[in-house]
């Protein structure tokens, strides 16, 4: 396909099962996935070392929620291999100004520790990219994320892809067709990542403790 890509035309993949990703930020061109196993952190399986916990209750950590999106995507496409193009980019910040792309961050008083942006859809939250500025910054945006997505009614967190990094998070592999119920499910009714303050440290503690 070629830098054609358009906000309604990437939602329409999404909500198809599909998504699309350049071959490095220098291509011009995207192309679209559908993998036969996907990944998917359960929104009530995200799971929380000692040692995370640990350092979430140290300092001030707390999250952010769109504080600057476009250097949300920067910050996530800045590494040696990324699949973030500029047609991406662009569509990306379109979405954000539509209100469908949001950008996650936390910080440990005024220092930036990580954080990951995405797009909803109905209760699908599909999750872009991530990155950390300090040492387990991704974990910790993703440990608020999804105790946020959860109070705020969405069903599912779609990862794309699972790496060794996000199964030690809770993150699964699901077949094809039984994400594509999940999906289908997803889309039948709306949530709004807008609709809950964010959580503290506690109240994320607390809950993974919970569903643990």
């Amino acid at each position: 396909m070629d830098d054609g890509l358009t906000p309604d035309l990437m939602l329409y993949g999404y909500a198809m099962g599909i998504f699309p990703m350049a071959r490095d930020a220098n291509s011009t061109q995207v192309d679209w996935f559908e993998p036969r196993q996907r990944g998917v952190i359960p929104l009530d399986g995200f799971h929380i070392s000692r040692s995370l916990a640990k350092r979430m209750r140290q300092g001030r950590v707390h999250a952010v929620l769109n504080r600057d999106f476009a250097d949300t995507v920067a910050h996530c496409a800045n590494r040696d291999e990324t699949w973030i193009n500029g047609a991406l980019t662009g569509v990306y910040n379109a979405l954000h100004r539509d209100g469908r792309a949001h950008g996650f961050e936390v910080f440990d008083g005024p220092t930036l520790l990580g954080g990951a942006f995405g797009i909803t859809l109905g209760r699908a939250f599909f999750g872009e990219s991530m990155f950390s500025a300090r040492t387990n910054g991704s974990k910790i945006a993703l440990a608020f994320l999804v105790h946020h997505l959860a109070r705020c009614g969405f069903q599912l967190f779609d990862t794309q892809f699972i790496t060794d990094h996000l199964a030690s998070l809770g993150a699964q592999e699901i077949p094809q067709s039984q994400y594509r119920s999940h999906l289908s499910e997803a889309l039948e009714a709306d949530a709004d990542i807008l609709s809950q303050p964010l959580p503290s440290v506690d109240q994320v503690l607390q809950r993974t403790t919970q569903t643990s």
